[in-house]
């Protein structure tokens, strides 16, 4: 089973493809950042982002899709971004037919680092460290993609039974 962390942003997405191994292990596939274009269009950039995003789900087919949620920002110009660029991957995994889940930063700081106010060298310490991988993930953007998708495969199952419990 096939993960995908989503950090969104218009300028710099984050993404990050986790093979599950098993309870609690995963394997890293695909890290990197989606860019656009600053001096283009926002429609063109959001379609371009749009097109990589579903090239990302059609390469790698992934179950589910964890997108960070949009809780705060200071800047209003860079929460609308975000929430666009948001939006766009909550629409396409849904399209695609992922299961999609949204955690807040702290969610992702808590499962990852065992801390909800763990910083940004913490988090890209622990990715590092969960998946094996030789330093910690560059850019910042990648990092979170994959703390993210490492969020969903520590919180999903609990979710799972709470859903079924509840149904």
């Amino acid at each position: 089973m096939f993960v995908l962390g989503i950090d969104p942003g218009l300028t710099r997405c984050g993404y990050a493809v986790l093979e599950t191994l098993g309870p609690g292990k995963a394997k890293a596939i695909a890290l990197g950042v989606l860019r656009t274009p600053v001096d283009a269009e926002l429609p063109a950039r959001l379609l371009l982002l749009r097109n990589e995003l579903r090239s990302l789900i059609v390469e790698y087919r992934p179950h589910a899709v964890a997108v960070e949620r949009v809780f705060f920002q200071a800047n209003v110009r860079t929460a609308m971004s975000v929430g666009q660029a948001s939006g766009l991957a909550l629409v396409e995994a849904l399209d695609a037919g992922c299961e999609v889940a949204q955690y807040s930063p702290n969610q992702v700081k808590d499962a990852v680092a065992g801390y909800g106010a763990a910083d940004k060298e913490q988090v890209q310490k622990m990715v590092q460290l969960r998946l094996g991988l030789a330093a910690p993930p560059r850019p910042a953007d990648a990092a979170d993609a994959a703390a993210l998708a490492l969020c969903h495969l520590a919180i999903n199952p609990m979710r799972r039974k709470v859903a079924e419990a509840t149904a």
